[in-house]
């Protein structure tokens, strides 16, 4: 992990809490790896007597091998490699990627994903509405404005990526689709961690989760995953009417939830200027610490609390290199 220098108006105590606090996390991850973060032309240290491999961002210089960009030295068997912090996403097969809706074109939406160049999410890719599984018609594709229009922010997975460097998309599952009621979080890719599982429900607050592999992150409303098969074996009638009849009705979102909506957006946003990785673990006890501190909504974003988050996170790694 990579402590930031944040712009906060601190008060001179603040100051001073803050850089003990960021110490001890740089003293904890020292211990941990000696030369886990280095600058362009910081040596890394490597036993020369033991075969290696020279990775990305390292370059070997009169015997001494030397970092050719910023980063966390990695090590995988002999390869040595250094991990960019400041990258933009590096996209994988099988990442789930949260985008905004940018286009609607022929069969298809481009979506931003945070990357060099626009996802494309074909028609034919699509899970219908109506959880069907059939060819798609020229009526569905002049109803695509029905599903998707510019702006809205949809979940898929990453399904292949082109010799162009283009990704394509692919949503054939109910929990992917659109997002709504809720707010769309953009943090640094390199402080999400790839995981077996992206999608969170926090219970206690009644929210779901999305944590994009792409640095994009929903925090919204929790919503129900209709199951595709009663849909196909027509178990839909009343009950399915009846349930999507009280979601229209059922249109607001409930103040509690927006409130712990906006509570876990600003620990996000904590955590990203911190450059804290975030996890679903590390949110989860950001936000108990703001209730525990009494702390409000919007005096999370304040230079109290984020002294209070980096102590909090000093002290977690303390108590667990105890264990």
């Amino acid at each position: 992990m990579m402590m930031r220098k944040i712009q906060l108006p601190f008060t001179q105590t603040q100051k001073v809490r803050y850089e003990r606090a960021i110490e001890r996390l740089q003293s904890l991850s020292s211990t941990v790896n000696s030369d886990a973060s280095v600058i362009v032309t910081d040596t890394i240290p490597v036993n020369h007597e033991d075969a290696f491999l020279k990775g990305h961002g390292t370059s070997e210089v009169d015997g001494e091998l030397l970092a050719t960009v910023c980063g966390v030295v990695e090590r995988v068997d002999k390869l040595v490699y250094v991990r960019t912090l400041r990258a933009r996403y590096k996209p994988e097969v099988g990442d789930i990627v949260v985008g905004r809706v940018i286009e609607v074109a022929q069969k298809r939406w481009r979506v931003e994903l945070n990357f060099t160049q626009d996802g494309v999410l074909m028609l034919s890719s699509m899970n219908m509405p109506d959880g069907s599984q059939r060819r798609r018609t020229s009526v569905d594709e002049l109803n695509m404005r029905n599903i998707f229009v510019e702006h809205d922010v949809v979940c898929a997975e990453v399904r292949s990526i082109q010799h162009d460097g283009s990704l394509q998309l692919h949503a054939r599952s109910q929990k992917y689709g659109k997002l709504e009621k809720g707010q769309l979080l953009k943090v640094d890719p390199y402080l999400v961690k790839r995981s077996k599982h992206h999608f969170h429900y926090i219970e206690s607050l009644g929210i779901d989760l999305i944590i994009g592999c792409n640095g994009f992150i929903w925090v919204g409303e929790h919503v129900e995953v209709r199951d595709p098969v009663m849909m196909i074996d027509g178990q839909k009638d009343d009950e399915m009417i009846s349930s999507s009849s009280s979601t229209k009705e059922q249109s607001h979102t409930p103040l509690e939830t927006r409130q712990n909506i906006c509570r876990i957006g600003n620990a996000i946003r904590v955590l990203s200027n911190l450059g804290f990785t975030v996890t679903v673990q590390v949110i989860t006890e950001t936000v108990n610490l703001s209730n525990s501190k009494n702390v409000d909504i919007h005096e999370m974003l304040c230079s109290e609390f984020h002294v209070l988050v980096a102590e909090n996170e000093a002290e977690r790694r303390r108590e667990k290199r105890k264990k």
